[in-house]
């Protein structure tokens, strides 16, 4: 059954306070509140540094049954010159204790550098490092490509045949590679939000952005979306706005 996971980046940020998190909530409520208004979150902290299997384990527990946490894979793995060596890196990253999270592991995000262009043989090597399982636990993979080289019918056949996904970035910065058949997963980031729209994007993106879920979920495929970067103080109002949506589709 496929279903849909929506969400935002972390759940630590101070203009939250007062804003989505209700004022006078203890800091250490702040990610079992997210848990109980949205359905995922993409954690950031990965992609900057190791973390504790118990941290892994304290995270599983905060939130309820379906809520998933989608990782950043470690920037020692992404950013580097050539991504076929990053074999090591890989292991380290998978091996911190992550398959503590169990069934609330999402997929993991590895967001290549701004400046890395497309090469073939180099993504085919990287995807190799790639494992489907890490100690009994399923992974499931997305490649964020920010650079237009990427747009490449070949980079998106190597995808196909790892089954990975491209992250579908909804970007002013970035050109959105819109290949979604790559996977059986939709990995979308929304960062496009609006300081001045109190959901973040306007009426007609966020009908446009649940009608493509709802067309994906009907295809027996998972997504996972998130509201991330951009005016992030909206970040949770969106997640919500979504959400309620989805639920009337």
């Amino acid at each position: 059954m496929s279903s849909a996971h929506i969400g935002i980046g972390g759940w630590t940020y101070e203009p939250w306070r007062g804003l989505f998190y209700p004022k006078g909530l203890a800091q250490a409520r702040e990610l079992a509140y997210v848990g109980e208004h949205l359905t995922a979150t993409e954690i950031n902290a990965t992609f900057y540094g190791r973390q504790k299997p118990a941290s892994f384990a304290k995270w599983r527990d905060a939130v309820p049954d379906g809520f998933v946490f989608a990782l950043k894979g470690s920037r020692y793995c992404t950013n580097r010159k050539n991504l076929g060596e990053a074999g090591e890196s890989v292991a380290n990253f998978l091996g911190q204790g992550l398959v503590e999270l169990g069934d609330r592991l999402g997929p993991i995000n590895w967001q290549l550098a701004a400046t890395k262009k497309f090469d073939a043989d180099e993504i085919a090597a990287f995807l190799a490092l790639l494992p489907a399982a890490h100690e009994g636990i399923a992974l499931r993979h997305a490649i964020e490509a920010r650079h237009e080289s990427f747009d490449d019918p070949a980079f998106y056949a190597l995808l196909r045949k790892a089954g990975v996904a491209v992250v579908l970035a909804d970007s002013p910065k970035y050109a959105m590679l819109d290949a979604t058949d790559t996977a059986p997963f939709v990995y979308l980031r929304l960062q496009d939000a609006r300081a001045e729209l109190e959901q973040g994007y306007d009426n007609a993106a966020l009908d446009h952005w649940a009608s493509r879920i709802g067309g994906w979920s009907a295809q027996g495929r998972d997504v996972f979306a998130f509201f991330i970067n951009g005016a992030k103080e909206r970040a949770p109002a969106a997640a919500q706005a979504l959400i309620g949506r989805l639920a009337d589709v």
